[in-house]
């Protein structure tokens, strides 16, 4: 195993741990009410007395099955970790703290809650991996039918929240939907992303590999600009291209394993459009 497949496993690790712990510490001895994998287990254990660790851990075990069949083996190997140590590390901390509040103070618990997620979510994706569950989803409906994936997780994590209306009172949806936002706006601040996509040039020797990986790896276009080097005034080309806030991990990974000594300007950019953003790709 490399150096960095170690560093990547303990931000996996230390990503999910987090995320467990916002859970125990103020979602559930507060009443609070969320979204994702965690919202749907708070509601199916009010109705149903369901286990919540239960629920995850099986829940999990089949979105993984989903994304394993139908977005492929890498996405199942960068998956696998958190779909069976996020119900574990949960299940361990229910443990030790029990219900326990730290604080019973609602807004306090919420902004904490939503700040330990938005982190721990954002170092997994950060690192290229996925932290299951209801994560899967809208990456399935984002390659089948290309729907964007905020779209679908934003729809998602709402109809959730209305879910829970049923036995919440109007306070905590108020909550409930302040805590998804929260941890959506901290999300995109970890991944230094900050707007959905990110430009990247990038200038290297090895362009023309460097441009096929990105062709092949990450199915992203690219353009070719014409440049000359300040010092040497040698002719060169620089890569132009545009990815999503989930694709920079794996394109600065690819660069470095192609070139260690390429040089990358990366920056946020507001709005994309075109085919493979706006509208749909289409292969000649």
């Amino acid at each position: 195993m490399k150096k960095q497949d170690i560093w990547n496993l303990i931000w996996i690790l230390a990503g999910n741990s987090l995320y467990a712990l916002a859970v125990v510490l103020f979602i559930l001895p507060n009443g609070l009410i969320t979204g994702g994998t965690t919202g749907i287990a708070l509601v199916l254990n009010h109705l149903f007395s369901i286990p919540i660790t239960i629920f995850v851990s099986v829940f999990n075990l089949l979105m993984f099955l989903l994304g394993a069949i139908i977005l492929g083996k890498k996405f199942a190997i960068t998956t696998l970790i958190s779909t069976f140590y996020y119900p574990f590390i949960l299940g361990v901390f229910q443990r030790i703290f029990g219900m326990n509040s730290i604080t019973e103070d609602h807004l306090l618990a919420t902004i904490f809650a939503g700040a330990m997620i938005g982190i721990g979510i954002g170092i997994v994706i950060k690192v290229g991996a996925s932290t299951g569950g209801m994560d899967i989803p809208p990456l399935v409906l984002n390659k089948e039918f290309h729907i964007p994936i905020a779209v679908s997780l934003y729809a998602f994590d709402f109809a959730i929240l209305l879910a829970q209306i049923l036995y919440s009172d109007k306070e905590k949806v108020l909550y409930g939907i302040l805590l998804v936002i929260l941890y959506t706006v901290i999300l995109e601040k970890v991944l230094v992303i900050g707007k959905a996509q990110t430009q990247v040039e990038i200038i290297s020797e090895r362009y023309k590999e460097i441009s096929e990986l990105i062709s092949k790896k990450l199915d992203r276009g690219y353009t070719l600009l014409d440049a000359q080097t300040g010092y040497m005034h040698k002719d060169t080309r620089i890569i132009l291209t545009v990815v999503s806030s989930r694709e920079l991990p794996k394109l600065n990974e690819l660069v470095q394993q192609e070139d260690e000594k390429a040089f990358m300007i990366i920056g946020q950019i507001n709005e994309v459009r075109g085919r493979g953003f706006s509208s749909s790709k289409r292969y000649l």
